[in-house]
């Protein structure tokens, strides 16, 4: 007997019931481990109903031994939808499906709405909950691997890539979200390593557990290899829609500008109590950074690696902007191997996504110390010169207080491209502070001097009075205008108009070779 339409769309529904596998039983398996499902997290994450999936009925090949006859959706859901009515691309592991493991055919998934994301030039988000490569395939599932670390590759820069890591990512399924912008994980179910406690054990002899060896706090606070981290997937799904309110689309369009209703001429009279004026006094730049921001916004990427440097997002008079700023409060906010690494990262990204960036200082120098020096602080050092000197997005520059030696141009001065320098007048603009100049220009009388505290600390008194300010660098050129420190939302609005039109062209050439 012949079918008519409505078998074949009976037929239709019953496949596709079968590959979402959003069954009680995939819900309940997701629910004991303390996770949603894959198809929940999108709907979390995207636009009520604006999700359109792709691929459903995709399937791997039955030629492996031991293959399963069948594996819902290949273990992973792709599609595209809207945040805030932007268009995004995503995929989310399935682990209620053999364990989100990754074959050919899922490989290829993936693959293929990278490239639909490119070539529409739009955000792609990537939900990571998988076992790893599923070993049936062997080489194939590696094959599905590397389709996707290439387009993390080639894609870089291009369009934005953002990672969600909402349970394990271990062995090479580690390096797709570390070859993505930004990396975001949930307290208790989330871990990445490259081996596993077992393995770890019978190699080294070391006993580890997932979560010291991977879990969420871990890699926020050690490794820095996440950004941010939560203690819900509800929290982090909301903070993945705040970040996507900074980014463009793609690398050809500027971020999109959001008007608030604070005045960009607001003077903040309270930045002259925030800040002290005894350069070693410490304090907490992010109220710097909310001062000035718009409504007081500050959206922090990587708070607990490397506090020395505070890194994120604000807005100023609607423009997104990338923020650098020295901390006084952790290490007297000296540039250290940790730090550079995390700043030049930062930049970099602002830079490929056309963000300008504002670059707070207020730094003694680089951190001192043979385990500095034997780590390579050199070459982690030269990371954030290379950066800054490398970006063409619009660089603005305030000096708050200190700004000494290497690290002075390390956060971007006007030699380094900065395109507008504000220093507030308490700023120190110098080779080095006042008493290690002291010791260095006078060594011989320190030694002939009755008291030798009391002739350096008039000789420091002295090179403070004639060197510590921001005059001599403003007569230079160097500093275009010092500021109080309460005009400086204004005059950061100002300099933000001024540059949107920037344009900077750079030596022809294929890349260049960052010192990593």
């Amino acid at each position: 007997m012949a079918k008519d339409i409505n078998d074949l769309i009976a037929e239709k529904n019953r496949r596709l019931e079968s590959a979402r596998n959003d069954t009680p039983e995939a819900k309940a398996k997701q629910e004991k481990r303390g996770k949603k499902t894959a198809r929940d997290r999108i709907t979390m994450l995207l636009d009520t109903d604006s999700f359109a999936e792709t691929d459903v009925l995709v399937s791997h090949r039955k030629d492996y031994p031991e293959s399963e006859n069948y594996v819902p959706a290949e273990a992973v859901v792709t599609g595209y939808g809207t945040i805030e009515g932007r268009l995004v691309f995503i995929f989310s592991q399935d682990f209620a499906s053999m364990g989100g493991s990754l074959s050919e055919m899922h490989g290829r998934k993936i693959a293929k709405i990278m490239d639909m994301a490119a070539r529409a030039g739009a955000p792609v988000i990537g939900i990571n909950d998988s076992g790893g490569a599923r070993i049936q395939e062997g080489v194939d599932a590696l094959s599905g691997y590397g389709q996707v670390f290439y387009r993390n590759t080639i894609y870089s820069g291009v369009i934005p890539q953002i990672s969600l890591v909402l349970g394990p990512s271990a062995g090479g399924a580690v390096y797709s979200p570390a070859l993505t912008d930004f990396i975001f994980m949930v307290d208790g179910i989330s871990n990445m390593f490259i081996t596993g406690p077992n393995v770890i054990k019978s190699v080294t002899g070391e006993i580890v557990d997932k979560e010291s060896l991977g879990g969420s706090k871990v890699h926020s606070s050690k490794s820095g290899v996440c950004h941010k981290r939560f203690p819900t997937e509800e929290e982090c799904m909301e903070s993945v829609r705040h970040l996507i309110r900074f980014l463009p689309q793609n690398y050809s369009e500027l971020p999109p500008r959001i008007v608030g209703g604070d005045d960009p001429n607001r003077a903040s009279m309270a930045l002259r109590e925030i800040v002290p004026i005894d350069p070693n006094k410490p304090y907490d730049v992010r109220n710097v950074i909310r001062e000035i921001s718009d409504e007081g916004e500050f959206f922090e990427i990587q708070p607990e690696f490397a506090r020395n440097l505070v890194i994120g997002f604000m807005r100023v008079d609607g423009y997104p902007v990338g923020v650098v700023a020295n901390q006084p409060n952790y290490l007297a906010g000296c540039l250290d191997i940790n730090c550079s690494d995390k700043g030049s990262r930062f930049i970099r990204t602002c830079d490929a996504y056309n963000i300008p960036l504002l670059n707070i200082v207020d730094v003694p120098g680089f951190l001192p110390g043979v385990a500095q020096e034997h780590n390579g602080i050199i070459r982690h050092g030269a990371k954030l010169l290379y950066a800054f000197a490398e970006a063409t997005t619009p660089k603005i520059t305030v000096i708050l207080r200190k700004a000494y030696g290497g690290a002075y141009l390390a956060m971007c001065s006007r030699d380094m491209g900065a395109d507008h320098v504000f220093a507030w007048p308490q700023a120190h603009i110098a080779v080095m502070g006042a008493e290690g100049a002291v010791k260095l220009l006078y060594s011989d009388e320190i030694k002939k001097a009755e008291n030798m505290d009391e002739f350096i600390a008039k000789k420091a008194a002295e090179y403070n009075e004639n060197y510590g300010n921001p005059y001599i660098a403003a007569e230079r050129g160097y500093v275009d205008a010092v500021i109080n420190p309460e005009e400086t939302r204004p005059r950061i609005a100002y300099a933000l108009h001024m540059l949107k039109n920037k344009s900077e062209h750079r030596p022809k050439r294929k890349h260049g070779n960052i010192p990593v």
